[in-house]
């Protein structure tokens, strides 16, 4: 995606024009989403083989890749002991052309971000998979961000169409990914530690590539394999404090008896989990990369939350504060993932909407330049992962008519960035640590 060298000083980063800028971007965010691929991750050291059956489960925008990593070092150290397993991803988020299709792990596609049929399908096969498990199996559950739609079982005496409108409505006003997956993880026959339940005693390994906000393995996906601390009061509490309508046997469920199985549940004795890749590895792997060439580089978190058009904003008044008196190149990293409250009928993602946001409030600062995608490659429910702008593009923008307070009235910023042609289009990256954001900052000219 880069054609042109790389430069290898921070005066020669400052010399850049517009366009280099832009290509020195999207080099780091190719670095960022290597290092969190699970090609180079998965496995560190494989578990021996048990006594018995070896089975894999697992759910997420990465499974496939992970599943098709495990299999490949099983089958190099260890091709004589069983394997076999199911695991579920995203539709186009399978195996790649180029490479070979599992042999032993079977890869489902189903829906993202709203569950359908083949979402359910995959969940109870996989309930129906572990629940013959014995002492002497294995379970290794591959755990990624998006699995909490794709692997979508309703409790009982709630449909899939319930869950639908609830998931639709939660991501419509802007709740953080905390309380939709609370509410997810009671609503669900498989989440919240029950899909390790129903395979107890067999014990369950877990390995996690993280897309939330802190790297808490329990909130990856719902946790389907790990035990959970919240009640189903949570979740109740959850939908009415965001004034959404609740369907009686929804209300009927909650405030009933059940619960997901408890951390102190001594089921769990035996489980591990561990994981393998967040956030903060992509950030220093293009935090590495960029201070080799001597810019500096900070940090501003890898956990941000909030309206994504806020934080643009934010971030714009500190990239110009931070501009002054700046002697060399000075690059704004951070990761997390913000929310977008959808006010308007336009189409966008929430780094689209954050990047908007920061273009809005730089008014075409000069020497500020900017990228925001998400990881997996899909920003939203749109075909980019993100875009990308430079500070010549405020020039542009008003030449073709484009005015960005206008387009964030419509939650528009997809159309926004496609006219000043700054789409990012990768594809499924089959990967997910969430977002990533980088703002070079480049001193003032004379």
């Amino acid at each position: 995606m880069v054609a042109t060298p790389s430069p290898s000083s921070p005066e020669a980063i400052a010399a850049l024009s517009a366009p280099e800028a832009l290509r020195w971007l999207r080099g780091l965010a190719e670095t960022a989403v290597r290092a969190v691929h699970p090609a180079s991750l998965l496995p560190g050291e494989l578990p021996p083989p048990p006594a018995g059956r070896t089975l894999v489960v697992g759910a997420g925008k990465a499974a496939a890749a992970m599943a098709a990593s495990l299999e490949r070092a099983w089958l190099a150290h260890q091709p004589e002991a069983p394997l076999e397993g199911l695991v579920v991803t995203r539709y186009g988020h399978g195996i790649e052309e180029h490479e070979a299709p599992c042999r032993r792990i079977e890869v489902l596609e189903a829906s993202h971000p709203m569950p359908d049929g083949l979402s359910e399908e995959a969940a109870r096969r996989m309930l129906e998979a572990v629940e013959p498990l014995g002492e002497e199996d294995l379970v290794i559950a591959l755990i990624s961000g998006g699995g909490s739609a794709l692997m979508s079982l309703p409790a009982p005496g709630i449909t899939l169409a319930d869950k639908q409108a609830l998931n639709r409505e939660l991501l419509r006003c802007g709740a953080p990914i905390r309380e939709i997956n609370t509410v997810r993880r009671h609503l669900s026959a498989i989440k919240g530690g029950r899909l390790a339940a129903a395979a107890h005693p067999a014990p369950v390994l877990t390995w996690v590539i993280s897309d939330v906000p802190g790297d808490d393995p329990t909130l990856v996906a719902s946790g389907p394999t790990l035990p959970d601390a919240t009640t189903p009061a949570d979740a109740l509490a959850i939908l009415e404090r965001h004034g959404i309508a609740i369907p009686e046997a929804v209300r009927r469920h909650l405030e009933g008896p059940g619960q997901a199985p408890a951390p102190e549940d001594p089921g769990f004795a035996r489980d591990r989990a561990r994981v393998l890749a967040r956030a903060e590895d992509a950030l220093e792997a293009a935090q590495a990369a960029a201070a080799a060439t001597g810019v500096e580089v900070r940090l501003l978190g890898d956990d941000l939350e909030g309206e994504a058009r806020e934080l643009g904003r934010a971030q714009a008044r500190l990239a110009r504060s931070s501009q002054e008196g700046l002697t060399r190149p000075l690059l704004l990293l951070s990761g997390g993932e913000t929310s977008v409250t959808v006010r308007g009928d336009g189409r966008g993602g929430r780094n689209v909407e954050y990047l908007l946001g920061l273009f809005e409030a730089l008014e075409g600062a000069p020497g500020i330049h900017a990228l925001a995608i998400d990881t997996d490659g899909i920003d939203g429910s749109e075909d980019n992962a993100g875009a990308l702008f430079a500070d010549t593009d405020r020039e542009r923008a008003r030449e073709l008519g484009l005015d960005p307070a206008t387009y964030l009235s419509r939650n528009d910023a997809y159309t926004f960035f496609q006219a000043l042609e700054r789409l990012i289009v990768t594809g499924p990256t089959r990967t997910n640590v969430n977002d990533f954001r980088a703002i070079l900052v480049l001193p003032r000219t004379p």
